[in-house]
């Protein structure tokens, strides 16, 4: 049986018609934001320069006459790497507003990474950051016709002199083509069609399996629209993007909502400790915040629950009346932590911590749960803070439809499955990986446990797949590390798991062969360290193996030789702090 939830205004939506292209343009949103907010601050790297809507429209325009100018056709792929700035955010509206295909790629990504995905995607050109630059190796990407540098465009490498004569004569073309400035009246861009290609956004790095998911335009468009419909923000309004754009979740909601609404985006270039992101909150005031559950865990701990652990505030707090000004208290700090300007708080990227969410929803703190992957680009279920339920991720959001594949499914969790506006075309050349995911009457099987009320909440019970989701947001497949980690010295076999929020190495050593070498138990074990190590020098920071534990029996199998996983996950420890403040509490 399927318990399904579709929204009153989905149940005549059909994903592959072609809707009113007017009615459906990404590129729409961005063109008319330009024009209507032209004299506004638009990007900021924070600490740094700022970019007006008319700065930004200027430097598309440069990028669109370098495009052309060099050869690059509408559907060619242009990849962009470095850490969030506003140079990234021209890069990429000045790729999809031309009517090329982008690729972000994550800047932590190792350079092998790199190379795979600009190689697998047939990008054209690639954009980087100067950190990410230093490491990669141009031979490696022998498909590329130039290396630019994000901030200034200036050419790296070259292979091609359309590219050399467009770079060196830019401003003299620019000049050419504008006589009497650039206005808003030539902003002009690229027509999308629905299920147009817009984005290859790759869904791992830490080797090159990583698969690439086609969004279309019909995505980002309906993505940006859902914000549109439930989020608060206008034109002058400011964020903090601390979330990386390479991911879906930050791209959608951290920058091509705002951009579209008029806002003025701060950009952390550097990586965002809670020092940091305590301080731009500070400064900027930003009116919603976007985070993942560990920068909101942080905040309770470095700023509310020490001054709840006295023994004063304890008895306090067991007081009904006085308990009740102290829950506002503690609301007001919380909302003074994050600049005190904001409308809501948008949690997603990770699992929310239980009694934390708990304590949110006891003070009334206004955040909102959502679920999604970039397969949708990446929002699936959401609802307002006002009516969220506790510990669910909302209903489905508009133009998407949600099922759960359950025989009951209010109290048997099942897997969720949707469809709608929001999904990707496919995985990039991988179509078997395609037919794996996306069956043929078009659903999209998530790999996610849930369970769903009679209202349509959906809460999520687990995950069937294999995929392990930090407390930062970072996807990481474990396969792709153990086929690294299986091929290192006296490794039998091995299993990455995660242990409170740390990437843990189970392994099972090839003993007869250690024991063949003349090696005891303690040689062993420093080979295992040594091959920690090794093995971390090859993989993105986000995905690092903190400790190793040495299993000395095979891992159990099923029959067809597959690890039993489950068998070896631990549960996710909830933090010693959340727990001694719900003992104060109650």
């Amino acid at each position: 049986m399927l318990s399904i939830y579709k929204p009153l205004y989905l149940h005549n939506f059909q994903p592959n018609v072609q809707l009113n292209i007017m009615e459906q343009s990404f590129i729409a949103y961005i063109e008319n934001s330009i024009k209507e907010n032209w004299d506004l601050d638009a990007l900021t790297d924070y600490k740094g320069a700022t970019l007006q809507y008319k700065d930004v429209a200027r430097k598309i325009e440069k990028l669109h006459i370098i495009f052309e100018a060099s050869g690059i056709k509408k559907g060619d792929k242009i990849a962009v790497c470095g850490r969030n700035s506003s140079h990234w955010g021209v890069t990429f509206l000045a790729t999809l507003t031309y009517g090329a295909v982008i690729v972000p790629i994550l800047h932590e990504f190792k350079a092998d990474n790199v190379h795979n995905i600009v190689n697998h995607s047939e990008a054209k050109l690639l954009f980087v950051g100067d950190q990410v630059w230093e490491n990669l190796n141009e031979s490696a990407m022998p498909l590329l016709e130039g290396i630019m540098m994000m901030a200034d465009f200036y050419i790296l490498v070259s292979r091609s002199e359309k590219l050399d004569y467009a770079r060196e004569h830019l401003n003299e073309m620019f000049g050419k083509k504008y006589p009497k400035n650039f206005r808003k009246e030539h902003v002009s861009y690229h027509k999308d069609q629905p299920d147009e290609l817009a984005v290859i956004n790759y869904t791992s790095g830490t080797t090159s399996y990583s698969k690439g998911v086609m969004l279309p335009y019909r995505s980002l468009w309906s993505n940006t629209t859902f914000a549109f419909e439930v989020l608060p923000l206008k034109a002058g309004d400011k964020i903090v993007s601390m979330l990386p754009m390479a991911h879906m979740y930050g791209l959608a909601f951290e920058f091509l909502y705002e951009f579209a609404v008029g806002c003025h985006i701060f950009f952390l270039t550097r990586m965002p400790s809670p020092k940091i992101i305590f301080q731009a909150f500070t400064e900027v005031k930003p009116n919603l915040i976007v985070a993942v559950p560990l920068i909101i865990e942080k905040i309770i701990k470095k700023s509310v629950l020490p001054k709840l652990e006295t023994p004063a505030m304890k008895l306090l707090l067991k007081v009904p009346i006085i308990n009740d000004k102290i829950k506002a208290t503690v609301r007001e700090q919380m909302i003074q932590a994050f600049g005190g300007n904001f409308a809501e708080v948008i949690v997603g990227g990770a699992a929310f911590n239980q009694e934390v969410e708990q304590f949110l929803k006891m003070i009334d703190f206004p955040y909102t749960v959502g679920y999604g992957m970039t397969e949708c680009g990446p929002i699936i279920c959401s609802s307002r803070w006002e009516t969220l339920k506790l510990a669910s991720c909302g209903k489905a959001t508009t133009r998407m439809e949600v099922k759960i594949d359950s025989p009951d499914p209010q109290n048997v969790a099942g897997e969720i499955i949707c469809k709608g506006a929001n999904l990707m075309l496919g995985y990039y050349k991988n179509a078997e990986a395609t037919s794996q995911i996306i069956d043929v009457n078009g659903w999209l099987h998530t790999g996610d446990l849930a369970t769903m009320d009679t209202e349509g909440y959906v809460t999520v019970r687990g995950r069937s797949k294999n995929m392990l989701l930090t407390a930062s947001g970072q996807n990481i497949y474990p396969e792709e590390i153990e086929s690294k980690l299986n091929n290192m010295p006296y490794v039998s076999e091995s299993l990455i798991v995660l242990q409170n929020d740390k990437l843990v190495a189970l392994i099972y050593p090839d003993f007869d062969d250690a024991f063949a070498h003349g090696m005891e138990q303690s040689d062993i074990e420093k080979v295992m360290e040594d091959n920690r190590n090794e093995l971390n020098l090859q993989l993105p920071a986000y995905c690092q193996i903190t400790k190793v534990k040495i299993h000395f029996e095979e891992f159990e199998k099923t029959a067809k030789k597959s690890i039993k996983r489950f068998m070896y996950q631990e549960v996710k420890g909830q933090g010693e702090y959340v727990k001694t403040f719900f003992n104060a509490l109650f």
